[in-house]
């Protein structure tokens, strides 16, 4: 499928999303990222009632390392939301992000236009984050079926991709995102910004402090 230039000025392009939450959180001494606590709720339950607002037609979110922790967290949050809330398992998630991105790419079931591929640990991403993204995709000019945030030279999180960019991928065996945008930079709508949020996430104990977040969930 490709989006016509029609449904680029469409401002309601259907949106899915894509969460990583499978991650061992090693250098936090074995901790799911998306557990820690930011004003005393999860970064997992927070993104998924935050997005209920871009009203998308799916959200997956990919668990593996502690993926009884996070569904449980997952479970708990759907009460208060209404979009349908999907989970694909990684069963070796030890293979690394890629392998979990593979999976959740795989996993989806929904008629989408666009897709945003999230992180489970940046804090500071919220709606209006992504709506900025959104933004940039409905403006951008023709083949251009990426949009990749960057800041002060660094690319960020999460990421746009069109439907007919992820059949490209999925065509390809054991293709992910990231190499895909590596050989076809002509498709990459670079979206430079000052918004530190797309840079954001958290990888040691140190983070957890500077971003005033809390781990108080053993596990």
């Amino acid at each position: 499928m490709t989006v016509s230039s029609e449904s680029i000025k469409n401002p309601k392009l259907r949106l899915a999303i894509l969460l990583l939450a499978a991650g061992e959180g090693s250098r936090l001494g074995g901790f799911p990222k998306a557990l820690l606590k930011k004003e005393g709720e999860s970064l997992l339950s927070r993104f998924l009632k935050y997005v209920q607002k871009l009203n998308p037609v799916e959200i997956l979110v990919v668990t593996g390392f502690y993926a009884d922790a996070v569904e449980a967290e997952i479970n708990s949050t759907k009460p208060e939301t209404y979009n349908s809330i999907t989970i694909a398992k990684n069963p070796n998630p030890s293979e690394g992000q890629s392998s979990s991105v593979r999976i959740g790419l795989e996993s989806l079931k929904s008629d989408y236009d666009i897709l945003l591929v999230a992180l489970c640990d940046q804090p500071n991403i919220g709606v209006s984050e992504i709506e900025a993204l959104l933004e940039q995709f409905k403006q951008t000019g023709f083949n251009r079926e990426i949009v990749l945030p960057m800041v002060n030279g660094n690319r960020g999180n999460p990421v746009l991709f069109s439907k007919k960019v992820i059949e490209e991928i999925l065509a390809k065996p054991g293709m992910v995102c990231r190499p895909f945008m590596d050989k076809h930079p002509e498709l990459v709508n670079v979206f430079e910004t000052n918004n530190q949020a797309y840079l954001l996430d958290v990888d040691t104990q140190a983070d957890i402090q500077k971003l005033g977040l809390d781990r108080h969930q053993s596990i």
